[in-house]
């Protein structure tokens, strides 16, 4: 019989998506599930082969719990808004709100070509005015709550592009769009609080299932850090703050850094003897990127400050200030005590500019020119720290700073304030309006949403304002609060924006009063299961649980978490082991597959393809594996034997199954899942399957392969629908084999292996194990002095 997987997986898209069968229950009373993958990106370029591997998973998952009784929630939406539609829009001369109208429809048709149970009734889309006006909405809570605020700041400016670029879009210091010189500029930009929450967005991770990887990475961008914060008195009046994790080293610091944008030097410009020289080297530092700044490699450069010297707190001694772009801004204060012999860069700065290297941990080699990064050790040339260890060194020189006025104890975070701000025209408006007497004020409330107007060019300004800047009839409006003049923000929000609160829409996606309605959320939060790519492991997911940490705050959502659990999927890759680009010649369309394959055996291949937690190469000889495994099952049909229950002699093998598919859902080892299926599939060619052997096979094979499994329930007269049955159980007791092969050693050898019982004692295994020739030769003229024995599973005699 053909097995036409084109016309199974067509017809049982059709019925499922007609019927609802997959759409969540508005009955809170039932045991819920709330399964959910990232929302995708609608490119122009459509889905590629990686992105099913997500969504497969959690389907599988999805439809194994609706089997067992859930009210599932498995929604899926269009994170539409942001910079590749706007320049798409640009260079194609296309609305912006258009090119999304057609990608969403192009996405929309291939994922429901994989026969996903997504609850299409719940769709979203971020660029929709009906969901903004929630985007819009919650940022003015932040606003109101002081989270939200505006400042100068340096950003990325790309010099042909005329605009500002996020750190993503800045690559090798050159813009990813047009490969023109991206330089820094001081622009006044909107901020959001998150390092208010830093400690809590560390602390409460201990309470969640998140894979430790997901966590290491959270931890080690927010970078929680303990240490001191010091006072430097300086020869200009105005000291220097530093923060340092080693106090401790303090009597090493021979020179002090500041970065080239410090706002001190403002301040000490009339002190400068080599002013000139200090601004060529700010102007050449404004050339270059965070990430070659500060990497460890590059050669050390800088300008010593002639006229302004500092003071070690601790030696009382002046040192140098130095001007380096190796020193950032943006961390710590932006100065730093240098200690080149416990330090590399600060050593190679030292060597570059002849710079005393003082250690003051034993144990370095700095009469070999290296450095020594000593985290344990004994004190020297620290005067009153010498001798001690250094975390006693910490204690003490913590004290002596606090009790003599020149620092104190201090804990530091790498995260910073998230820049919120974009010069660009195809986001969310920000809601708020200027007036010269009020300041910043919201637009109210019943106004929203704040509609994006429409515009006719989409190209950045030459002073680098977004495009709704030019729009003289939009900006210019009235005060909510004095009724004068006021003009509106024309910067737009990011594409974080939308992305950090989707999953409290799916809830109550209809709602015009509210962002979900307080039952809806109380039932549905947190998500139970949330899987998504490790690349968002710092941006995403860290701002979405900043903003449902502050709306739990302001009482709008009832759980301090968003996410119960989070795992992360490894790539396809092509072939070649490479990652898939066009570039590369080796992206594999899943459209193509689907046509070639079916939608089943696509699904079975990406899920059977290795961990699914690392990359693996995609194999066209893979797939067609996976279809000749459909193909057995369809065939199977024809093998039926009359019995609704177990054989004996296959009973245990279907109990272990059904424990081995059930438990390996739920770990994520669809591969080891899928192999037990194949396992159990060989035995029904050989011998058969009765009808309830074949009623649980069938279920157990459903979550990964939908359709041919609806579609063989039915024609086999099964009765009713396969997604209307109950998950089958297992008894443990059944999963233990009565028989089982010892395996048997003579010294440590493998000699022979012997069946018996499961609970064969040992004087009975030894009995036949002696009985094995291998066995006898081995131990012929010997006495046996040991024996050695794990019931069921190995004897082992020891023979002299």
């Amino acid at each position: 019989m053909h097995y036409d997987f084109a016309a199974i997986e067509k017809k049982w898209q059709k019925l499922w998506e007609e019927t609802g069968v997959f759409h969540a229950k508005n009955d809170f009373s039932l045991p819920k599930f709330y399964a959910l993958v990232e929302f995708p990106y609608p490119s122009g370029q459509g889905l590629h082969v990686g992105h099913p591997r997500s969504y497969t998973a959690l389907d599988i998952v999805s439809r194994k719990r609706r089997l067992e009784g859930y009210n599932v929630l498995y929604p899926m939406g269009w994170d539409a808004f942001g910079l590749p539609t706007e320049n798409f829009a640009i260079k194609n001369h296309i609305h912006p709100e258009i090119v999304t109208k057609n990608n969403v429809a192009h996405f929309k048709q291939q994922l429901q070509s994989l026969g996903l149970s997504f609850d299409w009734s719940r769709e979203i889309n971020t660029t929709d005015p009906l969901y903004y006006r929630w985007t819009q909405w919650i940022f003015l809570q932040l606003f109101k709550k002081g989270l939200a605020y505006k400042k100068e700041m340096r950003v990325n400016w790309c010099t042909s592009c005329k605009c500002v670029l996020a750190n993503e879009e800045v690559v090798n210091g050159v813009c990813e769009r047009c490969g023109s010189e991206v330089v820094h500029k001081v622009k006044s930009q909107w901020m959001l609080k998150i390092t208010d929450y830093a400690q809590r967005l560390i602390d409460d991770l201990d309470g969640l299932d998140y894979i430790e990887r997901v966590k290491t990475q959270q931890k080690n961008w927010i970078g929680r850090s303990t240490g001191a914060q010091v006072r430097f008195d300086t020869a200009a009046g105005d000291p220097l703050l530093i923060y340092t994790t080693r106090p401790d080293t303090i009597f090493g610091a021979t020179y002090m850094v500041i970065a080239p944008e410090h706002p001190i030097l403002e301040k000490w410009a009339d002190k400068i003897e080599n002013l000139d020289a200090v601004r060529a080297y700010q102007d050449e530092a404004a050339h270059k990127s965070d990430f070659e700044r500060t990497e460890v490699q590059k050669d050390k450069t800088g300008v010593e400050i002639k006229g302004v010297r500092a003071v070690n707190p601790a030696t009382g001694k002046e040192i140098p200030i130095f001007l380096s772009d190796y020193v950032l801004v943006t961390y710590g204060t932006g100065a730093i005590m240098a200690v080149p012999a416990h330090d590399e860069r600060d050593f190679a700065f030292a060597r570059t500019f002849g710079l005393p290297v003082v250690e003051v941990v034993a144990g370095g080699n700095v009469e070999q020119e290296a450095f020594t990064d000593c985290a344990t050790g004994t004190m020297v040339n620290s005067g009153f720290l010498d001798g001690l260890t250094v975390e006693e060194a910490k204690e003490k020189i913590i004290a002596w700073l606090e009790e003599t006025g020149r620092g104190e104890a201090k804990v530091n975070y790498k995260l910073r304030d998230w820049v919120f701000s974009r010069q660009r025209y195809w986001g969310e408006p920000i809601p708020l309006v200027y007036c010269e007497k009020c300041g910043w004020v919201p637009v109210p409330e019943d106004q929203l949403p704040l509609r994006l107007p429409e515009v006719a060019s989409y190209e950045p300004t030459d002073n680098g304002e977004s495009p709704l800047a030019a729009m003289t009839d939009w900006v210019n409006t009235v005060c909510p609060h004095c009724g004068g003049p006021a003009r509106r923000e024309t910067d737009t929000m990011p594409q974080w924006a939308g992305s950090s609160w989707y999953f409290l829409r799916y809830t109550d996606p209809h709602n015009g009063k509210a962002l979900a309605s307080p039952e809806a959320l109380r039932y549905w939060l947190p998500v139970d299961w949330y899987n998504g790519g490790m690349e968002h492991t710092t941006l995403h997911l860290l701002y979405s649980r900043f903003w449902h940490k502050a709306l739990f705050d302001l009482g709008i959502v009832p759980t301090s978490e968003p996410y119960q659990k989070r795992t992360s999927h490894g790539m396809i890759l092509g072939e070649n082991g490479e990652k898939m680009s066009k570039s590369r010649g080796n992206v594999v369309n899943p459209d193509e597959m689907v046509k070639a394959y079916g939608a089943d055996t696509l699904r079975l291949y990406e899920m059977f393809i290795g961990d699914f937690e690392k990359a693996a190469p995609w194999s066209d000889t893979g797939i067609r594996g996976s279809k000749r495994f459909l193909e057995r099952v369809w065939n199977l049909q024809e093998k039926l034997l009359p019995g609704d229950g177990y054989r004996p002699e296959l009973e245990s093998d279907l109990h272990k199954t059904i424990k081995k598919v059930t438990g390996d859902i739920e770990s994520m080892k669809f591969n080891t899942a899928i192999a037990a299926l194949m396992t159990l599939l060989n035995r029904f060619a050989k011998e058969g399957a009765s009808r309830g052997e074949w009623r649980t096979f069938l279920l157990l094979l459903n979550p990964f392969a939908p359709h041919i499994t609806e579609e063989l329930w039915e024609v086999t007269g099964l009765g009713g629908r396969l997604n209307a049955q109950k998950w089958p159980t297992y008894d443990e007791a059944k999963c233990v084999d009565a028989r089982v092969r010892i395996a048997v050693q003579v010294c440590g050898k493998l000699r022979g292996t012997v069946e018996m019982d499961a609970d064969a004692d040992q004087q009975t295994v030894q009995t036949a194990a002696l009985e094995l020739p291998r066995v006898q030769a081995n131990v012929e003229g010997k006495q046996v002095v040991k024996v050695i024995f794990i019931k069921g599973k190995l004897i082992n005699i020891v023979a002299k």
